[in-house]
């Protein structure tokens, strides 16, 4: 078995971290306002991305796009990870957040929505959760009900990351209650200015995003809005959110490798009672327990984002990936923290900010434990 990364990508790999070194870290302090990127800082990292050959590297080679594949994106989101530069949500420094939920639409709908996203005239967002089904999305309240050539979709969706900046919506909603996740969630693409689209309450979290609720009332869209088949939402959704679980798996890989960075420069240049740091034991584990925690998530990440490309069947190897990795950045971020005492605890360094993200990837795009009870299911499956 080789573990090592194909040659192209060690070289994409070690120029985007010298990158990241020289061009993002220094500046990572100053580059947001709030949940957002600043726009000078925005332009600024899109044209180095140009520059680097990296825009439009997951858009397919038929869209204008490079075609890169899962490892190569697992690579570029781990390096960029590493610092703050950019928002954790909302910001992709390879081109606009682009789902494969577009790329499964008519001809003459990618002309209004996917190619508008892709030249950045427009944007999308994303509505799947709702104030009683998150994790449950089965259980989704939000219904469409078809009328004639039109579909009236009545409804709340809750945590809309950017809802007040998109043009559309990609909208998961129940044609089938009784059916739940089997064929009875359908995707719809909705413009944000059709009567009865309007925005709710505004979420304040303590990672500094600000998400939206999206309320619909008596919506009505043409039935041509509809992606695929009736009942095919959910499948839809779910191609989307195991691919991001990979993304997930890498951000926090990168998250990881700048804390244990930080906490090993720090315990040699910190001294308590006469020794730095790095010669306490309590110390010494906690750094040895995070780089073996980093090492086990990178091949975990790594081979199922190889799965992935070779065009097999990866799920279960995505969720082991989204929760194995996200805990594991954060136990890593935590350590570093602790490492660093009081002065961890400031916002003069990156640590608290990397702390709450990591925090927060615990519980969005599937808590732990519901990762947890779906790899159960496929063991017990598996060895039944």
């Amino acid at each position: 078995m080789d573990f090592e990364l194909p040659e192209e990508l060690i070289l994409l790999r070690e120029t985007l971290r010298r990158y990241v070194d020289t061009k993002m870290i220094p500046i990572e302090m100053e580059t947001c306002d709030g949940p957002d990127l600043k726009a000078e800082y925005a332009r600024r990292f899109e044209d180095d991305a140009k520059e680097l050959g990296l825009w439009l590297m997951e858009v397919p080679d038929e869209f204008g796009g490079q075609g890169m594949g899962v490892l190569a994106s697992v690579v570029v989101t781990e390096e960029i990870s590493r610092s703050i530069a950019l928002p954790s949500r909302g910001f992709h420094f390879t081109g606009p957040n682009v789902r494969s939920i577009l790329y499964a639409l008519t001809d003459g709908m990618k002309e209004r929505y996917l190619y508008p996203v892709l030249r950045g005239e427009k944007r999308a967002c994303f509505a799947q959760t709702e104030p009683d089904a998150g994790s449950d999305p089965g259980s989704m309240r939000t219904t469409a009900v078809l009328d004639g050539n039109e579909y009236v979709i009545n409804g709340v969706k809750r945590f809309i990351t950017h809802a007040d900046k998109c043009d559309f919506i990609q909208l998961m909603a129940a044609t089938d209650r009784d059916k739940g996740s089997h064929g009875g969630i359908s995707c719809f693409i909705v413009d944000f200015d059709t009567p009865g689209v309007s925005l709710g309450t505004q979420y304040e979290t303590m990672m500094g995003d600000r998400p939206w609720e999206i309320v619909f009332d008596e919506v009505r869209v043409p039935a041509e809005n509809l992606v695929g088949a009736e009942g095919e939402g959910f499948k839809l959704g779910q191609r989307w959110l195991g691919s991001g679980r990979l993304r997930h798996g890498a951000r926090a890989l990168g998250v990881a490798e700048r804390c244990v960075e930080m906490m090993t420069r720090y315990a040699k240049q910190r001294v308590t009672f006469g020794k730095p740091l790095a010669e306490r034991q309590a110390v010494q584990w906690m750094i040895a327990d995070s780089f073996l925690e980093l090492h086990g998530a990178r091949l975990m990440v790594y081979h199922a984002a190889a799965k992935a490309d070779a065009g097999e069947d990866f799920r279960n190897e995505a969720y082991m990936c989204k929760y194995t990795a996200d805990e594991m950045a954060f136990r890593v971020a935590d350590r570093c923290m602790q490492i660093h005492g009081g002065i961890g605890l400031t916002t003069d360094l990156p640590i608290e900010r990397m702390w709450r993200q990591q925090r927060s990837y615990r519980i969005t795009e599937g808590p732990s434990e519901v990762m947890k009870m779906v790899i159960a299911r496929h063991v017990l499956n598996r060895y039944g």
